[in-house]
């Protein structure tokens, strides 16, 4: 397994489950696991918002947790997500995860309280002071009612292990003035735009989409970010017309559907989350088809 600096695509992985969704499925998820290995992903990420962490009990996370390092068997890294709105939790889940082998957690800000700046600070210092494994902070103000602007990110880089940011906002100017204001302190992962993202000054991306289409996922971040424009264009405009299945409201059921079409079951959503709708179907199909994703 590469060691730090993380780089590269990295799943954010779906959680599948039975389906009288009683439980994980923990043998779907290993298989998922070894597909995203096989196709070139560069680390995956269980329990974080496609992994539906919110619908999940403590003991099926430390499952899923345990399954997916398994699985991994130290091929790639595993960062956990161990977001929570109590800062006691956050701790408790990061302590778990690095007991358990993980490489590192992503950590999404409380997303309830709407913390103040100093609250952020506090959250996480306590978090990277508990562990010994890198924390990825995690900006997503569409779901967690908070915004990490890019000073306030750069005041987190001053705590020792906060070392990593997913940054999913629609303003990919964020991880200029990240890298601006950070410099070495915080290394960028884009959370949405990953092509924009990469002629930024991105090095990495958790993406969603790498769920279903791995292989084209990594080979597209990697050439933009290597800047080889003429290469990750084409495979972007590839993978573009998937990308409203795998986004927005209907993220996880979109990713599920998709990956059954493809011969991965992993299950429905959890409520109060819906299956996608039957008349999208067959649009979902044809993206699949053209993509060579579309199992026989």
């Amino acid at each position: 397994m590469t060691a730090e600096p993380f780089r590269g695509t990295y799943t954010v992985l779906v959680t599948p489950f039975t389906a009288d969704g009683a439980a994980p499925d923990l043998p779907a998820l290993a298989r998922l696991v070894e597909y995203q290995i096989a196709n070139g992903v560069r680390g995956l990420i269980p329990l974080g918002s496609t992994g539906e962490f919110l619908s999940v009990s403590r003991e099926e996370r430390a499952a899923i947790v345990e399954t997916v390092l398994r699985a991994a068997a130290r091929r790639v890294p595993v960062l956990v997500g161990t977001g929570a709105e109590d800062t006691r939790e956050a701790v408790a889940l990061s302590r778990e995860a690095e007991s358990m082998g993980a490489q590192g957690v992503m950590v999404i800000p409380p997303f309830y309280s709407v913390p103040t700046e100093d609250e952020l600070f506090a959250h996480y210092r306590a978090i990277g002071e508990a562990i010994g494994i890198p924390v990825m902070v995690y900006n997503n103000p569409a779901t967690a009612n908070v915004d990490l602007l890019p000073a306030t990110v750069a005041r987190l880089s001053r705590i020792d292990n906060c070392r990593y940011i997913k940054e999913s906002t629609l303003d990919p100017t964020r991880v200029r003035d990240i890298i601006a204001l950070c410099g070495e302190r915080m290394t960028v992962f884009a959370g949405v735009l990953g092509y924009e993202s990469a002629f930024l000054g991105a090095v990495g991306w958790v993406a969603v989409c790498s769920n279903v289409a791995p292989k084209l996922s990594a080979a597209m971040f990697d050439a933009a970010a290597a800047g080889d424009r003429e290469t990750a264009l084409p495979l972007y405009r590839r993978l573009a017309p998937l990308l409203p299945f795998v986004g927005g409201p209907r993220y996880v059921s979109g990713t599920k559907a998709a990956l059954r079409l493809a011969g991965l079951d992993m299950g429905q959503p959890r409520p109060p989350r819906l299956p996608l709708p039957e008349a999208d179907i067959p649009a979902l199909r044809d993206v699949l088809a053209g993509l060579g994703l579309l199992a026989a």
